[in-house]
């Protein structure tokens, strides 16, 4: 039996999900039809949207649907800047990153604010990279590599009163952490499906009533003219059921996490004294992310063996894989380049257990000693 160990790339689909979104494949309509079956899948879609809703503190009148938190991001970022100046930080997800230089190469100001050696980044920096020229602050709240939680309420309540919009990817915090879009005082922030159990290719944006959002796809008046084109009903229902899950179970799935974490991390400290922990030793942060790095160990290597091995874990970002970089988010926080390398990340879920740590616990010692002697082999 595989263990799976990566979740903050993508979480299984959950069956409650699965089943609601069959039921839906089997009755498909265009819920912009105004026949019986159109307005039977316009009630799916907007029930679902107030399970999002309801996940983030928000109204459902505040929801638009996209393809995922990328496109969220991306329409964030290019839809509410406006040609205003645009400040996000260094250890950003790439959909943002990526997104802001693309703007700032078509003449948009931009400034990225440093993190610390833990992955955080200071609410004051923040405050003080904006100008008169910022029209959008864009903070992740929760980082998916490393595990870090940044003060977006901090930076929204420094900002109040600037004409300064606050975004933040909340992809990985959602299901995770409680999340009230009204306390973080956000006026945007992006969420992902398939990272609480629902189906990959769905996500949403909250959009706060009274904020300006130019639309990037046109063509049609669907979401309320901020994302044309016909809803995918089936993976919103799905979204809509993993929302609702995540909200109900969140107390118990978090504090769950937070100790396989932390067994998980007592366990390696002890077996393998010179790991390294990545990110944050203390609160807050995520509670289901471990970020360890191994001196001596490339972190491809034993994501390879671990795989052999039957368990599943990450070097990073899902949407960095494949990269011959180290992880920028690393780089960020001050690591050298070989220790960027070194770094494994794993992220449990809701039915991660106990005895899967253990088993993680009793191979990993072995591989990391196999990999060591590969390279002091090679360099010999």
């Amino acid at each position: 039996m595989r263990i799976y160990l990566d979740h903050n790339a993508g979480a299984p689909l959950r069956v409650e999900a699965r089943e609601a979104m069959l039921a839906v494949l089997g009755a498909a309509a265009n819920p912009s039809s105004a026949h019986r079956e159109g307005a039977r899948a316009r009630a799916l879609l907007e029930t679902a949207r107030a399970d999002v809703a309801a996940l983030i503190g928000a109204a459902a009148a505040e929801i638009v649907f996209t393809s995922g938190a990328t496109e969220a991001n991306n329409l964030a970022l290019r839809g509410a800047v406006g040609g205003r100046g645009v400040v996000t930080t260094a250890i950003e997800h790439a959909s943002v990153l990526e997104t802001a230089r693309a703007l700032e190469a078509a003449g948009t100001r931009l400034a990225v604010v440093a993190a610390d050696g833990e992955g955080r980044v200071a609410a004051d920096d923040v405050a003080a990279a904006c100008d008169d020229a910022t029209g959008l602050v864009s903070v992740g709240l929760a980082n998916g590599e490393v595990g870090s939680v940044a003060p977006v309420a901090a930076i929204a309540a420094g900002l109040r009163g600037r004409d300064i919009l606050v975004h933040t990817d909340a992809a990985q915090a959602a299901g995770r952490l409680p999340v009230d879009v009204r306390a973080l005082g956000a006026d945007l922030l992006s969420l992902s499906a398939h990272k609480l159990g629902g189906p990959a290719g769905v996500g949403a944006l909250y959009v706060r009533r009274g904020v300006g959002l130019a639309a990037q796809a046109t063509g049609g008046p669907q979401e309320r003219s901020r994302r044309a084109g016909t809803e995918n009903v089936a993976g919103i229902v799905g979204f809509g059921v993993a929302a609702r899950l995540a909200r109900a179970e969140l107390a118990t799935t978090a504090a769950a996490a937070g100790a396989l974490v932390e067994r998980l991390w007592s366990g390696i400290n002890a077996r393998i004294p010179d790991a390294v922990r990545h990110g944050p030793a203390a609160g807050p942060r995520l509670p289901n992310t471990l970020n360890v790095g191994f001196p001596g160990c490339t972190g491809e290597s034993l994501l390879a063996l671990l795989d052999l091995g039957g368990i599943a874990v990450s070097l990073g970002s899902a949407c960095a894989a494949g990269s011959a970089e180290p992880s920028h988010v690393l780089l960020a926080m001050g690591l050298d380049r070989d220790a960027a390398r070194s770094g494994v990340r794993l992220s449990l879920g809701p039915a991660t257990s106990a005895a899967e740590v253990e088993r993680v616990l009793d191979v990993l010692p072995g591989l990391v000693a196999q990999v060591r002697a590969v390279r002091g082999e090679a360099a010999a």
